[in-house]
């Protein structure tokens, strides 16, 4: 008896939604004109977390939003088993939409430490997600450490796009590299913005995790008992402590505005430090943007008193109490990227195209195509972008013949390239909204 092929079909999209950032869930939900999943996530008296999924979701393909925030831990264990809990119900496909990757700070061995991201890679991937959706990681290196695929965003056109409408006579200003090790990052946002860069170098505060703990201390000569010979120890090479200079500004930012860009923005301190040396050094305003705007502990009034004039961050983490305690900080609005990545992961599309055209997703919103798959199938879909792409070509030969007539140019002069059905889609996917900054 032969045996005979189904075909796969692409089942319906689920977003569940963490108590991490319900706000953000909400607002891809939004974006993807779908409701978030019934589900249910509290706590017992004893802190243990309990997870309870109040829908169906067998065979489906299932999104868990979930980012980090001060509560960091919590938020962990929810993904966690929110990822069983899907796995052990026969989802389908398991996807982790994690905007802020937790202790991705922590992806390099400190001392007599642990590499704490890595083992927190290693937990999710054997949760049972299938792949990875996050933004601006701390190290690129990281994605390395998960046994899954992962596709990092980046928010920087976002942000790039604040500083083009919102920041007065930004023509004048010039991007700040908070360290060397920024100067990467810095570079990218100079040549979009065609501005200069600065680099601040020197001596900082150095951590207490971080400070010399004796490891590169000459070790002492010892001699053997009994015997007045040393060990040799002695001829290896003095080790001489590292000496920084203080804190400098390499570059020009005398009469200008200094945006500092980094990719998260927690402990404040250093930032109002360099804030107040690119003010000293010429500086009339000064601008922090980026990514992630942990702001634990008491970074809001500490920014509050200090002489930045605005903060500028995403909704990656949620930060609306901090906000009400300081003025100066202003939100961009990032959730069109995430429901374009969750479509076009869901649909099998290329995620190439959000890296090129990432600019085009402000201020929209993304209407898929699950409402017609899930009601007509795969081969109406098919049918109807099929109808879609004729009533292009007819439109775009009309316009042709109207311009021959008008201006007696040659038909080959004038006929536009045919636009293709996944070109098509592209562009019949997307609309205008508006609010999607919060300035």
């Amino acid at each position: 008896m032969s045996s005979m092929t189904i075909p796969e079909t692409k089942g319906p999209m689920i977003l569940l939604a963490g108590n991490s950032h319900p706000e953000l869930g909400q607002l891809v939900a939004n974006k993807l004109d779908i409701k978030l999943a019934d589900v249910s996530i509290y706590h017992k008296p004893n802190r243990e977390t309990i997870v309870e999924i109040k829908e169906s979701i067998r065979g489906k393909d299932i999104y868990i939003l979930q980012t980090g925030t001060k509560d960091v831990n919590n938020d962990v264990m929810e993904l966690l088993i929110c990822a069983y809990a899907c796995k052990t119900s026969s989802a389908r496909n398991i996807i982790g939409v994690i905007p802020y990757l937790p202790y991705s700070k922590q992806s390099k061995m400190r001392k007599r430490g642990s590499i704490v991201c890595k083992l927190l890679a290693t937990m999710i991937s054997e949760a049972g997600f299938s792949h990875i959706i996050t933004m601006d990681l701390h190290q690129k290196e990281i994605q390395g450490f998960f046994h899954v695929p992962v596709d990092n965003l980046r928010a920087s056109p976002f942000l790039v796009d604040y500083i083009q409408e919102s920041v007065p006579d930004y023509r004048n200003a010039v991007i700040v590299a908070r360290n060397p090790n920024s100067v990467k990052r810095a570079t990218s946002y100079s040549e979009r913005l065609r501005l200069g860069i600065a680099v601040i170098h020197g001596e900082e505060r150095i951590p207490e995790s971080e400070e010399d703990d004796g490891r590169n201390s000459p070790p002492t000569v010892v001699t053997m008992e009994g015997k007045g010979n040393p060990t040799g120890l002695e001829i290896l090479p003095i080790i001489k402590p590292k000496e920084k200079p203080p804190l400098n500004v390499v570059g020009d930012v005398g009469g200008r505005i200094a945006i500092i860009v980094d990719d998260m923005i927690d402990d404040v301190e250093s930032f109002v430090k360099v804030a107040e040396i690119l003010k000293d050094r010429g500086a009339y305003k000064v601008f922090v943007m980026a990514t992630h705007g942990i702001l634990s502990s008491d970074a809001p009034s500490l920014i509050e008193d200090s002489c930045i004039d605005e903060v500028v961050v995403t909704n990656t983490v949620p930060h609306e109490v901090q906000k009400m305690q300081c003025h100066k900080i202003k939100t961009v609005d990032i959730s069109s990227l995430l429901a374009e990545a969750i479509r076009r992961i869901h649909y099998g599309e290329s995620m190439s195209y959000l890296f090129r055209n990432i600019a085009k997703l402000h201020n929209v919103t993304i209407v898929p195509v699950y409402t017609l798959t899930s009601m007509h199938g795969d081969n109406e879909v098919e049918k109807f972008y099929q109808q879609l792409d004729k009533v292009v070509k007819e439109v775009s030969q009309n316009m042709t013949s109207s311009l021959h007539s008008v201006t007696g140019m040659p038909r080959s002069a004038q006929t536009p390239n045919s636009i293709g059905q996944e070109q098509w889609a592209n562009s019949a996917l997307v609309k205008p909204m508006k609010g999607a900054s919060d300035s």
